[in-house]
């Protein structure tokens, strides 16, 4: 499970270093990939494969899965931390997510989430109040 917020930056080769929490889960490799609202999600190979089974039982005669999975797996890019818990994050991964040099990285559970810092602060701005407002998320449970 990945939790909480750091802010590392990007290096002027398109590196980031993950943060150190991260890292033993992440070590082995990992997928990064176009995520909504224009942040990149960054999965470990199993969680990666869970998902992937399941977008492989998904209708193909469905428009919005073949969508879907094409832009998924497409923008999909397999990395290996280094040495130093960095990853690179291709070129147009950083475009998509407008990545400048000081980025967010947020645990959300079974996946890492990566922002520009202005993106991350305008969505924290958008939602928020919602957030603190909500009744119930899921019924029975939040």
């Amino acid at each position: 499970m990945f939790l909480g917020t750091h802010t590392p930056r990007l290096d002027d080769k398109g590196r980031l270093a993950l943060p150190a929490k991260f890292r033993t889960e992440l070590e082995g490799g990992l997928v990064i990939t176009k995520g909504q609202e224009r942040c990149l999600f960054v999965f470990p190979m199993a969680e990666f494969s869970r998902i992937t089974e399941l977008l492989r039982s998904a209708p193909v005669t469905q428009r919005s899965v073949r969508d879907y999975s094409r832009v998924f797996f497409a923008s999909a890019s397999h990395e290996v931390p280094d040495g130093q818990g960095r990853i690179t994050v291709p070129s147009q991964l950083r475009e998509y997510a407008g990545l400048s040099k000081d980025c967010v990285v947020i645990g959300a559970n079974s996946r890492v989430e990566v922002w520009d810092a202005e993106a991350w602060q305008a969505y924290l701005a958008g939602t928020e109040q919602a957030f603190a407002e909500a009744e119930e998320v899921l019924p029975g449970l939040l």
